[in-house]
């Protein structure tokens, strides 16, 4: 076996038992990025838990914010399921883990959404919108939005799941070990449905991203849904029109940069403010805005 940045390369005139490891053609051993995104996300987890009594994290629904970023470090890690030899068992995991984490992600930004518009109305004298502030509404939505991908991956699997394939005629004279989804019908299913929630949450952040500082975060949740939706849009014909290796470096790129916009967009600037402007950090400032 070579290790993690060499590849086999058989010499002319050698069995095919013995070889020699060279390294990866530029480009193609990306494992550094997909670490770097952990970390990342690491890091603001870290953040977000020491300063979990503070307005900012507080005012932004905290459970669903730790639910956000621990399925987004797992759409992260997901990544690593494309590195490598595929096979059948890593061609099914793959897909229904990256579909199942992301569906998880997006729908706690849906909920987070509802709740701001929920949140906004309940403020006004007499509204019964105040009967819909809690978490039953925000795990309400998470739960349903989850489940609508978890029911597409089991008949997924039921019906038509991914398996390893062999492809010899896209190149000549050369064997394209790759991923074949089984259905396309359901892939681009799960693909549409995580597309159908980010959608919605796009749509209902636009229509409140002018409501008062304190729920700012609707600008925050456009911006990343904005990012999320420009990727996939550019990723899918990508992925179309790629084969064997290109195709992986396509679902890689489209699952980091999709995963690391939405945690940027909506974590850098609470970070920001938590470590280096702790003066607006503070419920005075947070009512101050709210009724300015």
């Amino acid at each position: 076996m070579c290790h993690p940045g060499f590849r086999k390369a058989i010499g002319e005139g050698y069995h095919i038992c013995c070889y020699d490891c060279i390294p990866c053609s530029e480009g193609e051993f990306t494992n550094v990025s997909a670490i770097f995104s952990v970390l990342v996300t690491t890091l603001i987890i870290a953040i977000f838990i020491s300063f979990r009594d503070t307005p900012i994290v507080k005012a932004n629904n905290r459970n669903l914010s730790f639910v956000l970023l621990v399925s987004l470090k797992l759409s992260f890690l997901c990544v690593f399921l494309f590195i490598g030899r595929p096979l059948d068992i890593t061609c099914m995991i793959r897909h229904i883990s990256f579909g199942t984490t992301f569906s998880v992600a997006l729908s706690c930004v849906l909920a987070k959404t509802i709740m701001v518009c929920i949140a906004f109305k309940a403020t006004k004298p007499g509204s019964t919108w105040r009967n819909w502030v809690g978490l039953k509404m925000s795990n309400a939505v998470v739960l349903v939005g989850s489940c609508g991908q978890v029911l597409i991956s089991v008949i997924w699997l039921l019906l038509s799941p991914p398996f390893q394939e062999l492809d010899m005629h896209a190149v000549t004279g050369k064997i394209i070990v790759q991923c074949n989804e089984g259905s396309l019908l359901a892939f681009f299913c799960m693909l549409g449905y995580m597309g159908l929630l980010a959608a919605v949450s796009f749509v209902l952040a636009f229509m409140v991203r002018t409501l008062p500082d304190n729920f700012n975060e609707a600008k925050y949740i456009t911006f990343s849904m904005l990012v999320f939706c420009s990727v996939w849009v550019c990723a899918i014909p990508a992925y179309l029109s790629s084969k064997g290796k290109n195709m992986v470096a396509v679902e890689i790129f489209a699952t980091l940069a999709s995963s690391l916009g939405i945690a940027t967009c909506i974590y850098l600037p609470k970070c920001f403010i938590i470590l280096f402007r702790a003066e607006l950090n503070t419920k005075r400032h947070l009512l101050h805005k709210n009724f300015s």
